[in-house]
């Protein structure tokens, strides 16, 4: 008799060859493997996009597609080597930062800090319960997509200045920044 460990593991190991299938499937140009493969990711790779462009809803859209032209041209790239969720992550991550910094003014909204009055009045709900969320779409951009990366996604800040090409230091400053922002914005200095 085997044990529910068992059951788990041997159910694991069947969907993980069935994405493999899929993925190898993809990899020939299947278009309907290729609509599952989305289908089952697509809600994942939006949200992450939805966090790194501040709940812009229009960007994180297309840069969710854009995630997805990419997978369709770099599937051949995925080797195996870890899980693909995690992959795909990387990707979705990196093609994310690369399209909003293609798409908007860099330096101009790094330096786009709300007033603090205005800051209140989206951050708090019609409760007058705090938002996190509202605070840190607010931050500048740079500094909420280290954040996001950072304290949400869990990458190192040496991934993060690979990904975002500045030094580790930089990444470092920017998530210490957007901590600050948000604990005055929150009250607590």
């Amino acid at each position: 008799m085997q044990t529910q460990g068992q059951i788990i593991d041997a159910e694991q190991q069947f969907a993980d060859r069935a994405l493999l299938t899929l993925i190898e499937q993809v990899r020939q140009g299947d278009r309907q493997a290729y609509r599952q493969l989305y289908t089952e990711h697509v809600g994942m790779v939006h949200g992450l996009c939805y966090r790194l462009t501040g709940g812009d809803r229009a960007l994180a859209e297309d840069a969710t597609q854009e995630v997805f032209i990419q997978l369709w041209r770099k599937i051949g790239n995925y080797r195996g080597d870890s899980k693909f969720s995690t992959w795909l992550h990387s990707v979705s991550s990196n093609v994310c930062v690369s399209y909003i910094r293609k798409q908007r003014g860099w330096w101009q909204r790094m330096f786009n800090i709300e007033d603090s009055a205005a800051m209140q009045e989206t951050a708090e709900g019609s409760t007058g319960e705090v938002d996190i969320e509202a605070y840190v779409q607010r931050l500048p951009e740079r500094a909420r997509m280290v954040f996001v990366l950072h304290a949400i996604e869990g990458y190192r800040h040496e991934e993060i200045a690979e990904m975002m090409d500045m030094a580790v230091g930089s990444s470092k400053a920017q998530f210490h920044r957007a901590k600050q922002l948000m604990q005055e914005w929150m009250g607590y200095e």
